[in-house]
């Protein structure tokens, strides 16, 4: 039987907010958790957690404010405040999923503590359209954050023991900026939760008002990285096709593509759902045609993944990440970045051959949560074995025995 380990997943993004980094935590934590292994979160909650609150079985929050240009999440005003439970629970390893607050003091917890450290770099921080949309207005400090973006990743990410990339496009550019120690354990997709046995047929038909149709489908953060409009451009493009163009989300440029829409005149041919329910999304794959996407600047694209599992081919910028899952012909079709007309083409191309495209399921299998939980594992047992060989050691020997060797 296999060593139990006390992890500690450090985050500065927690529920309520939902995106990759939330989905990746909860997808890990349901599953290392069911293996017997034990799990807490660490991450930052309203002025009222004083010092630490307790706001769920093993989830611990430490006071935080919300951030104003995206209100779902909250910085921590005091991170140091997780060090006595911490030393309480006396981790095997730390995982850090964010690099700012919570990941900072997580990185010298774990140094103090000579714990190992894990981090993840889930997301695109240094890109310029997001320092954009999320930085300070002041016009100075958005030019040092943008000087200093990348020297500071590589400071947190290269005192971490290892470092995960979602895919091999990440790793490769985490290496070209000087940050070596990494290995590829993508994020997961829960098959249970995303399959082709969910049904969208009532959903799909108020979507459409009971109209024959198709439907493409973005679902995700509403901000200017991830390139709407470059899809309401395309959708601008086939209108009159019987094609509505559905947007499914919430995000600090909500308003900002409603009224683009308005402008193009696309208001019978898109729809903005604004927040929906995690419980609810996969109703919303299920009742689209296709999804699409035109972000340039993704790690990995989860999103992609979970449409996949419900059997629906993606449209998406070829970019990053997105090369490494989209094969053109099989699962979807890559168009141009920012290329409204090639966005529409391959919309269109999809659409008219929707039978063809045989391997989305099988794609998003490869992405199962236990395949992923098995990487990740072998990353922390890997890094538990180098801080301390003799404790490996007596575990190889304690399961060589259980099996009978």
């Amino acid at each position: 039987m296999a060593e139990k380990l006390k992890i500690a997943f450090y985050t500065d993004t927690y529920l309520p907010a939902v995106d990759g980094v939330v989905t990746s935590i909860i997808n890990s934590r349901e599953e290392l958790t069911r293996r017997g292994h034990e799990i807490y979160i660490f991450t930052s909650g309203d002025r009222s957690a004083r010092p630490i609150v307790e706001i769920e079985k093993n989830v611990f929050a430490v006071p935080g404010v919300k951030f104003k240009k995206y209100p779902q999440y909250r910085l921590a005003i005091f991170p140091f405040l997780s060090s006595v439970k911490l030393n309480e629970i006396k981790p095997d390893i730390i995982h850090s999923h964010t690099p700012f607050m919570m990941g900072l003091s997580a990185l010298l917890l774990a140094k103090i503590n000579r714990i190992p450290i894990v981090g993840t770099f889930h997301t695109f921080f240094t890109d310029k359209k997001v320092l954009d949309e999320y930085g300070t207005n002041n016009e100075f400090g958005k030019k040092m954050m943008i000087k200093y973006s990348w020297p500071y990743a590589r400071f947190f990410y290269t005192k971490c023991n290892r470092v995960i990339a979602p895919s091999h496009v990440t790793m490769g550019v985490l290496s070209k900026h000087g940050i070596e120690n990494t290995v590829v354990v993508p994020n997961s997709v829960d098959l249970k939760k995303f399959n082709p046995s969910v049904s969208g047929e009532k959903l799909r038909e108020k979507l459409l008002n009971g109209k024959d149709g198709k439907i493409v489908m973005y679902l995700g953060r509403m901000s200017k990285e991830k390139r709407i409009d470059v899809i309401l451009r395309a959708a601008k493009r086939l209108q009159g096709r019987n094609i509505k163009f559905v947007f499914v989300g919430s995000g600090p440029s909500l308003n900002h593509y409603t009224s683009m829409a308005a402008r193009y005149g696309l208001g019978e041919s898109t729809h903005f759902t604004g927040f929906v329910e995690s419980s609810m999304l996969p109703k919303y794959y299920a009742a689209s045609d296709v999804f699409c996407t035109a972000s340039t600047f993704e790690t990995q694209g989860v999103v992609l993944l979970e449409a996949m599992a419900l059997g629906k081919p993606v449209v998406g910028a070829d970019a990053l990440a997105i090369k490494e899952i989209v094969k053109n012909g099989r699962n979807g079709e890559k168009f141009k970045p920012g290329d409204s007309k090639s966005c529409a083409k391959m919309i269109e191309r999809v659409i008219n051959n929707i039978d063809s495209y045989k391997e989305t399921v099988e794609t998003a299998k490869k992405y199962s949560v236990k395949k992923t939980t098995d990487m990740l594992l072998d990353v922390y047992r890997e890094l538990i074995h180098d801080s301390n060989p003799e404790r490996y050691l007596d575990h190889k020997i304690s399961k060589s025995k259980s099996q009978g060797d």
